[in-house]
């Protein structure tokens, strides 16, 4: 939870998660296109409640996103918790996409075209992004994972798998492809 989550009265967290809901809902069914007055309406809040909380859509996307974060932030560490470098690495990068693929809200916040108000979501992107590094260079270190793969590489492979969740791509096949061009052979 962010420090201004933790700063709000119980009753004022509690609708700000109800926008959240409400968002995550709508934008899943129906991308961008949905009103802030639509989200306050589904969230069972007036319009004003809304935008004390989020001055706009790209703030309620980066609330979206945050939340996710900190759920991925969980399933990092305790990836980070294997003892084998690879399979730490590959739990990470199967549990994301795996948590990821029925949150399309999510998807939608961090393919679509707007660029999201990461300024809102600092703290739980850094703590994510620093477990992801530690992963990745421990993988590395060990050999298994190509010698020239950085954190960024983690997020094109997921960027690229998420592309592939809608329709009828088979987004694990677009993984395993991945995963078998990024690991360094056996000897």
């Amino acid at each position: 939870m962010s420090a201004p989550e933790r700063s709000l009265r119980a009753d004022a967290r509690r609708n700000r998660e109800s926008v959240i809901d409400a968002a995550s809902e709508l934008f899943a069914r129906r991308g961008d296109n949905v009103q802030m007055e639509e989200i306050a309406t589904r969230a069972g809040l007036g319009v004003g409640t809304l935008y004390r909380h989020f001055a706009d859509k790209r703030a309620l996307r980066a609330a979206i996103i945050g939340r996710r974060f900190e759920a991925m932030t969980s399933l990092a560490r305790a990836a980070e918790e294997l003892a084998d470098p690879w399979a730490a690495f590959e739990s990470l990068l199967l549990g994301y996409l795996e948590s990821a693929e029925p949150d399309v809200a999510f998807r939608l916040a961090i393919l679509g075209p707007e660029e999201a108000a990461w300024d809102d979501i600092v703290a739980q992107k850094t703590a994510f992004a620093a477990i992801v590094e530690r992963i990745v260079q421990r993988a590395v270190d060990a050999g298994l994972l190509r010698a020239d793969f950085r954190p960024d590489d983690f997020v094109l492979i997921t960027r690229g798998a998420m592309a592939n969740m809608s329709g009828t791509a088979d987004w694990r096949r677009h993984v395993t492809l991945q995963l078998e061009g990024i690991r360094v052979p056996e000897r």
